[in-house]
């Protein structure tokens, strides 16, 4: 069952990155389902902590991302949403190459959304796993 209230398209998520950390992070929206939505984020020296591996903190700056544009679309446009948790268990090291944060939701209420974000490496092992709380606000 498709989620979305707002039109969505890859081509216009990736417009809205622009000139922001997600752009200078290389975080790219790769696949948008009817109840999910996909990014990719390359493990370079943009992304690694000083061992060389990718830092925890990139891994929940792509879990909030993709799980912000989610929940962003999934309200009409009266409303906006803002994160106010974030958590990442890290399950698995990685130096090189990409990363993929799948946001499907865990509870679309009124009020508060839950999305839960799971990171995986190009071979589908668990990176991160991680849950993003967020606001339903009314634009004022």
């Amino acid at each position: 069952m498709k989620i979305w209230k707002k039109p969505v398209s890859i081509e216009a998520l990736q417009a809205y990155r622009k000139d922001t950390m997600v752009e200078n992070l290389g975080i790219d929206i790769t696949e948008i389902g009817d109840d999910y939505i996909i990014a990719s984020m390359p493990v370079d020296r943009r992304t690694h902590q000083p061992r060389g591996i990718l830092h925890g903190g990139a891994s929940i700056a792509l879990a909030e991302t993709v799980g912000s544009i989610a929940a962003n679309l999934a309200v009409d446009e009266s409303q906006y949403c803002v994160g106010l948790e974030v958590n990442g268990n890290h399950l698995r090291s990685i130096s090189t190459g990409l990363v993929f944060a799948k946001a499907s939701p865990a509870h679309l209420g009124r009020t508060t959304q839950v999305w839960e974000i799971l990171i995986t490496d190009e071979l589908n092992n668990k990176i991160c796993l991680s849950r993003l709380t967020i606001a339903v606000l009314n634009q004022k």
